[in-house]
């Protein structure tokens, strides 16, 4: 083959290639043409939310006014959940309580009394002088028993609220921590 006709073909070979090229750009294929514009191109913003909490049920126990099971915004404190529950009694002692805490969904809030004054000097009690009950003291007075310290009380009062109160001083078998010898050692501090 003469060098002119080859390379009359090349260009032509070439002008060939490079037309199918552009119509392969050109025409719609099957794919989406978004594959060749950049990211984001044509698609709109997309504005990242804070998700929006819904309304959470909170179980508000203790030295309020109407204990019970409350719905409140999903963005409620518990002082909200507090103030549903009718406030807090006289007694209460919200120094003990988080009220800017965030509630969550199924928590429970237990706003405890404040602890009993002290005995007048010149008695050295190493418990109460009178039997405690079982079902409405709270955390301090179970923890001025002997027997039972801080962490006690509270999984006691715990355990109280959640079980709808105690009946008896042996139902003290189900809290955890609690075995046999402590409950005989509490029979005559406490009362149901």
């Amino acid at each position: 083959m003469p060098a002119g006709n080859r390379l009359r073909s090349v260009v032509v070979l070439a002008a060939v290639a490079a037309l199918a090229f552009v119509a392969l750009k050109l025409l719609p294929s099957g794919t989406s043409s978004r594959a060749s514009e950049p990211p984001g191109a044509g698609a709109p913003a997309t504005v990242l939310q804070r998700p929006e909490r819904g309304p959470a049920l909170v179980h508000v126990a203790g030295a309020v006014r109407r204990p019970g099971v409350y719905r409140v915004a999903g963005d409620a404190r518990v002082r909200d959940a507090v103030r549903r529950a009718g406030g807090a009694r006289s007694g209460a002692d919200l120094e003990a309580v988080n009220l800017a805490a965030r509630v969550t969904d199924g928590e429970q809030v237990v706003v405890p009394s404040r602890a009993p004054r002290p005995a007048a000097a010149g008695g050295s009690q190493t418990g109460p002088a009178a039997p405690v009950s079982l079902g409405s003291a709270s955390a301090e007075e179970l923890d001025s028993l002997d027997g039972i310290g801080p962490v006690t009380a509270e999984k006691i009062v715990e355990w109280r609220t959640r079980n709808g109160g105690v009946g008896s001083v042996d139902e003290l078998e189900q809290v955890p921590g609690i075995g046999p010898k402590t409950i005989e050692s509490l029979r005559g501090q406490l009362t149901p």
